[in-house]
This record gives structure tokens, C-alpha cells and sequence, in this order.
């Protein structure tokens, strides 16, 4: 299926800070504008969870991080290229985005993203994007759009169509955390 129609459709809804349910390279999401505080706090009630558990950012290229993070290590694009699978990544100082999209020490994650939709998404709508499982919180996430819980699609302001009758189980991505000396641990493997 091609997915321009789902594209033409979620930007003005993500313009205008509502929340979109979609695909990502890991398992499916809510989204919303990253920059957008009322946008951000919508995806907080509808999950039913605590701003206090910061949120997920997708960019679709390395070089982006320049505009929401402080100072990403100068060799970011190579540290990335390295994986083997879809990593996210916490950085220190970030900078740009919505207030509730930040933990409260100033770092945030964000994933930079392979999958075909997303970087067009994107790269359409030139802001970064919200992306947190599509679950309220404490709940299993879904591995599939059939596992995605009625009050999640009916939370939303639009649900993606492309990649809906995958049957393949989506994964979580891994996280690791750069700390100021450059250091690297992983959270989540």
C-alpha cells in the first residue's frame, strides 16, 4: 500500500497539535509535533501516564540533532551507523522542543529513523516527532496494529493505515545514553 494518502493526511493533523497512531521502525506509536507543549501533554493523557517519564523523539537524519541538542558528539553519525538494530539515543542539553518533551535534567531521546514512512513523514513535516508505544501506560506494548488497545485508536486524531495488516511483531528499540565525558551505557538492550 502506498502510504502518500496516510502522509497528506497526518501532516495537517500533527500541524495542528493533534496525535497521529502510526508505524515506526520499531513497533507502533503515538505522535505528535515534538516542539508543540499542548500537543505533547495530549499524548501524557491519553497514555494515562506521568510527565515525569519523558517521551521518545524521531529525527530522520543525524545531522538534525544540531537543532535539539546542545552537543552531540562529533561523531554521532558513525557511533549510529555501528548498530544493528533501531537505537535510541539519550543525550545531554537538548535543546528546541516542547518543555514536557524534556526530562527534567535536560536530556532527551531521540531515535534517529530507517523506516521508509517515517523519514518521509519527517522530512514533510521539518519538526521532530513524538513517538511512544501505543499503550496506556503500565499496559504491554503492541507488537502489531491488532494488538493496539480501542481506546488508543479512538484516542487519536488520525490512524495511519500503511503497514496495518503486518502480521510481523514489531521491537522495541535498544537505548543507551552518552554521558559528557563521551562515555556510552546501555539502558536497554
Amino acid at each position: 500500500m502506498d502510504f502518500e494518502q496516510d502522509i497528506n493526511a497526518a501532516l495537517p493533523v500533527l500541524r495542528n497539535g493533534g496525535l497521529i497512531l502510526y508505524p515506526t521502525d520499531t513497533i507502533w506509536g503515538i505522535g505528535c509535533d515534538a516542539t508543540n507543549e499542548a500537543a505533547v501533554k495530549k499524548v501524557y493523557e491519553l497514555k494515562q501516564r506521568s510527565e515525569s517519564k519523558s517521551l521518545v523523539i524521531l529525527l530522520p537524519d543525524v545531522r538534525d540533532l544540531l537543532h535539539y541538542v546542545s552537543n552531540p558528539r562529533p561523531d554521532m553519525a558513525e557511533v549510529l551507523a555501528g548498530f544493528d538494530r533501531p537505537t535510541t539515543v539519550i543525550y545531554e542539553g537538548a535543546l528546541g522542543l516542547a518543555a514536557n518533551a524534556v526530562s527534567d535534567d535536560q536530556t532527551v531521546a531521540i531515535r534517529i529513523v530507517q523506516d521508509t514512512f517515517c523519514r518521509h513523514l519527517l522530512k514533510r513535516l521539518r519538526k521532530p516527532l513524538v513517538s511512544t508505544s501505543a499503550n496506556i501506560s503500565g499496559q504491554p506494548s503492541p507488537a502489531s496494529f491488532r494488538d493496539v488497545s480501542p481506546a488508543i485508536v479512538n484516542g487519536v486524531d488520525y490512524v495511519v493505515k500503511y503497514r496495518q495488516e503486518e502480521a510481523a511483531a514489531g521491537v522495541a528499540s535498544r537505548i543507551i545514553r552518552i554521558g559528557k565525558d563521551g562515555s556510552i551505557a546501555i539502558i536497554r538492550d
